[in-house]
């Protein structure tokens, strides 16, 4: 009797022959060919399913707010380690090895949200009901409520809310959005009550809020988080290495904190409008053929 090997692993993600690789059962070849965009893809290949015009609509929408934070934990941990010119991938390997409790996209808000969203079915109360418990029990025990404030957007996030509203056009808000937007009620009523400073809502409680409702489990909103930031901080490494020093420092410059906002300034494209869709292909045309944006290729 023919027996399996003993090393074979199983996996349900994909396969490869010498003609096709297969992601989910759709090959790969065809669903580009058919226009399926990279978060389409994405979206596949955590959910096995391909997703509604609306859900890759805010699946984009989401990837393209968490790209970038500027000077970040993860994107100094790019360059700085870039500066010791290792390969690019320890770089960037190094810039998501600091997403945790305080930076970057986290588990820990979908795990929290499906802690309370069970004890509430438990308890047969409702999500509103549920989310002053949380708020009570997180701030009692003096403990910051995941989701909630962000250090530099000190009058709220400017990428949070709009994400919220977003998914409220698009008609996907669930049963997350809606403890979500229970807890922002309580949580600023109870500030409020103590005589506290406005806290808002950050791209944490609002992204993993959507991709929690989109149907992503906390860990893969993880590693979509992941991998949007993974290619900014990769930029920032590329840009070191082209346009930097090995290890930057010397004996004519001053020590400066690695996490500094100062420490690096901004020499990029000044700011500009963002095109209408109607029309982009006059712009990017135009745009392409001045040849000006090649100063900033990296």
């Amino acid at each position: 009797m023919d027996r399996e090997p003993l090393f074979r692993k199983k996996t349900s993600i994909a396969y490869k022959t010498e003609e096709k690789t297969v992601l989910r059962g759709y090959d790969l070849s065809e669903l580009a060919e058919e226009g399926y965009s990279f978060a389409d893809a994405m979206f596949l290949l955590f959910q096995a399913r391909i997703p509604t015009a609306e859900e890759e609509k805010m699946l984009k929408y989401e990837m393209g707010e968490f790209m970038e934070h500027s000077m970040s934990p993860s994107a100094a941990s790019a360059i700085s380690v870039i500066s010791g010119r290792p390969n690019l991938p320890a770089a960037v390997a190094a810039s998501i090895m600091t997403f945790g409790g305080a930076h970057g996209p986290g588990a820990a808000h979908g795990y929290m949200l499906n802690k309370y969203i069970e004890r509430a079915r438990v308890e047969g109360i409702t999500l509103d009901e549920m989310a002053k418990i949380l708020v009570d029990e997180y701030l009692d025990a003096e403990e910051p409520i995941m989701g909630m404030g962000q250090p530099q957007h000190t009058d709220g996030d400017p990428r949070a809310e709009p994400t919220h509203i977003k998914q409220e056009e698009l008609e996907l808000d669930g049963v997350y959005l809606e403890l979500q937007r229970a807890i922002e009620k309580h949580f600023y009523a109870r500030r409020e009550r103590e005589g506290k400073s406005y806290v808002a809502v950050n791209m944490i409680g609002a992204g993993n809020t959507t991709l929690s409702d989109l149907g992503f489990s906390p860990n893969a909103a993880w590693c979509v988080g992941s991998v949007c930031r993974g290619y900014s901080c990769a930029a920032h490494a590329i840009y070191t290495m082209k346009r930097g020093h090995a290890w930057a420092a010397s004996k004519r410059e001053p020590m400066v904190q690695m996490l500094d906002l100062s420490m690096v300034k901004y020499v990029g494209p000044a700011d500009r409008d963002v095109p209408r869709q109607e029309e982009r292909q006059q712009y990017a045309r135009k745009q392409k053929e001045s040849g000006e944006y090649k100063r900033w290729v990296i």
